[in-house]
């Protein structure tokens, strides 16, 4: 008798259960709506209530702004092809510097964003020198970030001024370093092969994912600087600040290295600075010189993609270079910044 063997059905493989960002957030919107006369009168503290007012400010204040510099930095990573910077820029270095500092202007983009395109710059051809510039330049002196710093200092308009020209210096002055004394070897050689342009098809696939990938991570670091600025400013008594105030040099160096620390995104960052009441007007304006030029997250994207040996080159140059232009900024522009 013959014998019918059957194979026994295929199992599907279970389904796992992923939690993902939104089910939290929905989550903890449900807590917070179950519980809110409860966390009222837990949270019914006049420093929660200064606390929660400064980081509310600064989150308000500043979203609209980051959220049009990274549709401004999609558009340009989609659109926007590095050969066509490649075309204006003069061949000798030192010109093309001055060219690529200045399209920063014209240009805008989160530093997050402008290590890429300063990669794919080099890729397509253009000398390292001017790329570099560029790197620099886009996230500090475009006007997303110069009318958010307006916005956050209305008194002082002068800010606005003193900060490109620091910005614009730390960015041109690094670029004629770069062209004087640079060599490729520092560079790694998988950031000196060329990349492929953008496919005509994909370039709306293309400005999403960068605009979307853009807004979570800065949108991150905006509100870990908004709470920082909250929690500085109940935490730390504002004699500490007067200190800083009354011994400039200290509030300098203390901003500056706060700027590397913090490492804020270049739309919010001057909301941040402004909620410093009671810091003068030159700490603060290092402060917004030096984060877009050089933080931890910058320095750990330059080491990823260009090579530990630049990073560890380009990076201190450009604290030094950034605190000395803004300090030469701030007493030309602010008179002191008292």
């Amino acid at each position: 008798m013959e014998t019918i063997s059957r194979s026994a059905p295929e199992r599907k493989p279970a389904r796992r259960f992923k939690i993902t960002s939104i089910e939290v957030l929905c989550a903890i919107l449900l807590i917070a709506i179950l519980g809110q006369s409860w966390l009222q009168q837990v949270f019914d503290v006049p420093a929660l209530r200064t606390g929660s007012t400064v980081f509310v400010a600064v989150c308000v204040q500043a979203l609209p702004f980051l959220v049009l510099g990274v549709l401004i930095s999609g558009a340009i990573a989609a659109f926007v092809p590095a050969r066509v910077l490649e075309k204006v820029l003069p061949r000798r270095a030192g010109a093309a510097v001055g060219v690529a500092g200045l399209a920063g202007v014209a240009l805008p983009g989160c530093e997050c964003a402008s290590v890429p395109v300063a990669r794919r710059l080099i890729g397509q051809g253009v000398v390292p020198a001017a790329a570099l510039t560029f790197l620099l330049a886009a996230p500090a002196v475009n006007p997303v970030v110069l009318v958010a710093t307006a916005v956050a200092f209305p008194g002082n308009p002068e800010m606005v001024f003193a900060r490109f020209a620091g910005s614009l210096a730390t960015a041109m002055v690094m670029g004629w370093l770069w062209a004087k004394w640079g060599k490729l070897d520092w560079i790694a050689e998988r950031a000196l092969r060329r990349l492929p342009e953008v496919q005509h098809g994909s370039r709306w696939k293309t400005f999403a994912e960068t605009a979307r990938a853009d807004l979570v991570e800065a949108g991150g670091f905006l509100v870990l600087g908004a709470m920082i600025a909250a929690a500085m400013n109940v935490l730390v008594p504002a004699k500490w600040f007067g200190v800083l105030g009354e011994q400039i040099v200290l509030g300098v160096l203390v901003m500056a290295v706060l700027a590397v620390v913090l490492a804020l995104c270049s739309e919010a960052d001057a909301f941040v600075a402004a909620s410093l009441t009671a810091m003068p007007l030159l700490p603060k304006l290092v402060f917004l010189v030096v984060g877009p030029a050089i933080d931890v997250k910058l320095f750990a994207l330059q080491t990823g993609t260009f090579g530990k040996s630049f990073a560890l080159r380009f990076a201190p140059v450009t604290f030094v270079v950034a605190l000395s232009c803004a300090v030469v900024s701030g007493v030309l522009i602010l008179g002191g910044g008292a």
